[in-house]
Formats: structure tokens, sequence, C-alpha cells
């Protein structure tokens, strides 16, 4: 499901850039971004306050897609009815970046606008189990070490773990959190294994389908991008656990609880220090070459990047701020539109 912020005009003006066929990013008077649910609230509260401060210009319109569509998206095109920025839970793939330059998008902007935890959740009413990557992986991987999964309930991970049934509400495969977790909790959980370490050196392509396949079976069930409607089915199933960013955590107040892995739960502190297993960045692009024929755009990241601090009203609302010499260089490019260098991805 789409979230957006969007005014009747900015939706009267989004139809009729949908009604076009050619590319004139002229035809489209507001900004436009899309991506990950994750960084979804930070933009959408960059935007409402742009439009507060400069009522003469359209409302930004601003969708959550998931990282891997905002991207497919973004990369398209230039024209109307393909978005100016793109809010990731990722970094951007070398292979996407290639898509962008073939669809003549040559000059993007990328900024860390600060850090974000892979928050495991459950439901206060919960067992509140304490996990390991490696239990993280037995438990949620198809064919853990190249063996079916065929283990439903915890205790069959581990004797000292709850005697209950193994039940996860996650993100769709085109999620940036979904690759999340894949590259903090998955990979590093198969890893531990021995003759898991001895396959990545052998052969990578079957090392990352065994670590990092789902199971299918039920115990995974893909949630969508509404966060809120998992947090539901967490307060009905409290022996349920939900992959959150940490944000949503913090906004969720006393009706979530975030679980401890490998000894460190999630916390502001333990991700902006990177010891919680699940920190990571969070990114928006920008195609610079639309800075100055989208109005308002340019002025739009300049904003973003000073919002960015602590204390500051993104903080306030759960953006973990990054250290100073990151965010040092996110103003420095949110204020000249430095290009993405191809080799930053590799």
């Amino acid at each position: 499901m789409r979230k957006q912020l969007l005014s009747a005009a900015g939706l009267l003006i989004l139809l009729a850039a949908c009604n076009q066929t050619t590319t004139a990013v002229a035809e489209r008077s507001h900004i436009l971004a899309s991506g990950s649910s994750t960084v979804y609230p930070f933009t959408r509260a960059v935007a409402e306050r742009f439009h507060d401060s400069n009522p003469q210009l359209a409302a930004p319109v601003v969708e959550s897609t998931g990282t891997g569509v905002g991207i497919g998206l973004f990369c398209a095109g230039t024209g109307g009815n393909h978005p100016d920025i793109v809010d990731a839970s990722r970094r951007m793939r070398p292979s996407e970046l290639q898509q962008c330059r073939a669809n003549g998008i040559n000059n993007i902007t990328e900024l860390q606008i600060g850090s974000d935890g892979l928050a495991f959740v459950q439901s206060p009413a919960g067992p509140g189990i304490r996990l390991t990557r490696r239990e993280l992986y037995e438990a949620l991987a198809a064919t853990p070490y190249g063996e079916p999964n065929s283990k439903r309930r915890w205790n069959e991970i581990n004797p000292s773990l709850p005697d209950i049934p193994i039940l996860f509400y996650g993100p769709p495969a085109a999620d940036g959190t979904r690759d999340s977790l894949a590259e903090l909790i998955l990979i590093p959980g198969c890893e531990s294994n021995a003759e898991m370490r001895q396959l990545r050196e052998q052969d990578e392509r079957r090392f990352h389908q065994l670590c990092t396949t789902i199971r299918s079976d039920g115990v995974y069930v893909e949630s969508g991008e509404d966060d809120e409607r998992t947090a539901v089915q967490l307060i009905v199933n409290p022996g349920a656990i939900g992959i959150f960013g940490f944000g949503y955590l913090e906004r969720g107040g006393a009706r979530l609880r975030g679980l401890a892995i490998d000894g460190i739960a999630p916390s502001v502190e333990t991700i902006a220090s990177g010891r919680y297993a699940g920190a990571r960045p969070l990114f928006i692009y920008v195609k610079a070459d639309q800075a100055d024929r989208v109005p308002g755009l340019r002025a739009f990241v300049a904003d973003y990047a000073r919002a960015i601090g602590p204390g500051g009203y993104l903080a306030q609302s759960g953006l973990i701020p990054a250290p100073d010499p990151v965010r040092a260089q996110t103003a420095q490019a949110a204020t000249a539109l430095t290009p993405l260098d191809p080799r930053a991805l590799r």
C-alpha cells in the first residue's frame, strides 16, 4: 500500500502528468519522491515543513513503495512520471546505477541522511526472547546449511528458547529492509558455520542461495509496506516477531519492544555506535540534473541536509544522526549536488 503526502492541487498535477506520454520534466511542477518505507516518514516530515515555508510551490509528493521498487522507478527515466528523489534503506547497487545511466540519468547525488537499525520487535506481552544471528538464520532460512528447514518452534532451534511457534512478519523481497536482513543478519549467521565460510570461497552463488533465501512455508509472512498493520499483527500474536526499521519502533512507544540480538538491544546509542547487529545507514538519491528544472528541488535537498543533525526535528521523529564527518559530507554534497562516484558503490 502506498502512503502519500499529497495536496488536492498536487493530486491534480500528478494525474495530469500520468496522462502525458511526453517525458518533459517541465510538465511536472511538484517534487516527487519515492522509495523506502523506513525513510518515508523523514522525507514526508521535510516535505511538510518545506511546503509550509514555500506555500507558493506545489506540495511535494512522497510515496512509500519500498527501496527496490523506488530505485526502479527512479532509474527508469527522467520524465514527469519518474521520481526526482528516491529514499533508500540500503545503498544503491552498481547494477542499479548502470540502469539509471542506460536511461539517461547520468548525475546522481548520494546523501546519507542518518542511521537506522533493523529491529526485531515483539509485543510487550510476548516472551521477550534474546536471539543470536545464528539462531535467526536457522529459524528464517529455507535451507539452513543446505538442509530443508522443518523447524517450527523456537526450542527446536535452541532448547533454551521458549516452546512457542516461530512466526515472523517481515518485509517483502523488493524492500530495502529485506536486503538489510540478508546482509546484516542472515549472512553473518550463516557464516558462523565453517562449511558455509568455505562454500563462500568455492561457490559464491550457492553460498548466497543457502544463506539468504527465506523459507516460504508460512513461518515468514511478508507484511508489505504498512508497518502499522504489522504492529497490529504483533499485538494479536504476542509470540510473533516483526521486522521493522528502528524509527518505527521508536514511534511505536510502549506498544512494541525491541529484542536483543547477540546480547545487544536496539537503541539510539547502540545503533549510532554500530554495536547493534542491525545498524545500517539510510540514504536519499537525487537527480542532480533536474535541480533547476523541478521548482524547489534544490532548496528541498538543502533543507533536508540541514534537518539531519542531533536535536533536529528528524531526530525527534526517530532518525539517528550520522557521525559528524558523514553529516559534513552530506551537507557539502547537498549544496554542490556532487555526482555519485560509481567506485563508491563497489
